[in-house]
């Protein structure tokens, strides 16, 4: 069997989720993908919410951590073992859309050039064709990108030469900024147009939210949530929609991003805008 795509599931505190987002990674699998599954810390309804999946067939290793070691371990676990051409992750709390690595894999395979290609995780109100038409580009076989230097960390498809080439996630990047580097090395990133949804249940306008209220919100925080002091619904959902403007309007060429080293203005001021605070030029 010809190996397509190495997909992870990192877990924490989701069992209200899981029964939605595991079965439809799951279901999405060809014959080539296989999901491998990462849980942090002992919550015992995800991992009760886990078990049957452990022994699914299309499950290909499970392991548990009993502190919560975040994102960078499990996904260096998934990139430094894989044999598979194409990696990727996908958030507890996500939904992913049926076809979505048919389509995905097809894109990377008319195109070489492609690095780091993602689903697209707004509701259609915030898509600003005034911003994104100029962004959006036609590649071989017809598949079309909406070009940025970085995608979100759920629902993308990645080729592992990237790995390959620039290594794990360093200590201090997180996923956008590795994505950053490795556009700059080359790599063609963006988002699949036209957009692939992906229903991120921690975003209060998804109809299988979780987080309805200020309480529902502490509670569950997110983790960009809370990195950016989000206290309540409408400060995350006002969160969010800047997001979705910033990937919409941030420059594509790498040459506005030489700030990587040596830390232009202009790169300073996009990231700042992504991660909700206040922008400086």
């Amino acid at each position: 069997m010809d190996r397509r795509a190495d997909i992870i599931m990192i877990t924490y505190r989701s069992a209200g989720y899981l029964h939605l987002s595991l079965p439809r990674l799951l279901d999405s699998c060809g014959e080539g993908d296989r999901v491998w599954l990462w849980h942090n810390g002992d919550d015992e309804e995800t991992i009760e919410a886990l078990r049957p999946y452990r022994k699914d067939t299309r499950v290909h290793r499970y392991q548990h951590s009993r502190e919560n070691v975040m994102l960078r371990e499990p996904t260096s676990w998934l990139w430094s073992e894989s044999d598979a051409p194409l990696l990727s992750k996908v958030d507890d709390d996500c939904i992913v859309a049926p076809g979505w690595i048919d389509t995905l894999a097809e894109a990377h395979e008319a195109n070489p050039e492609f690095g780091v290609v993602g689903s697209w995780r707004h509701p259609e109100d915030d898509f600003r064709p005034d911003l994104a038409t100029r962004k959006i580009a036609t590649f071989r076989g017809g598949h079309q990108l909406m070009r940025n230097m970085w995608v979100q960390g759920s629902g993308y498809m990645m080729k592992r030469r990237i790995v390959e080439r620039q290594g794990l996630l360093r200590a201090d990047e997180s996923f956008p900024r590795y994505c950053i580097r490795s556009a700059r090395s080359g790599a063609v990133n963006g988002f699949y147009y036209p957009f692939i949804p992906e229903d991120h249940m921690d975003d209060p306008r998804s109809p299988h939210t979780l987080i309805r209220t200020d309480e529902d919100l502490r509670l569950r925080m997110p983790l960009s949530a809370k990195a950016n002091g989000v206290r309540t619904v409408d400060d995350w959902v006002e969160q969010l929609r800047r997001s979705a403007v910033v990937l919409q309007e941030t420059s594509p060429d790498p040459r506005d991003w030489t700030w990587w080293r040596r830390k232009a203005r202009r790169g300073r001021y996009y990231l700042r805008r992504l991660t909700g605070k206040p922008a400086r030029w």
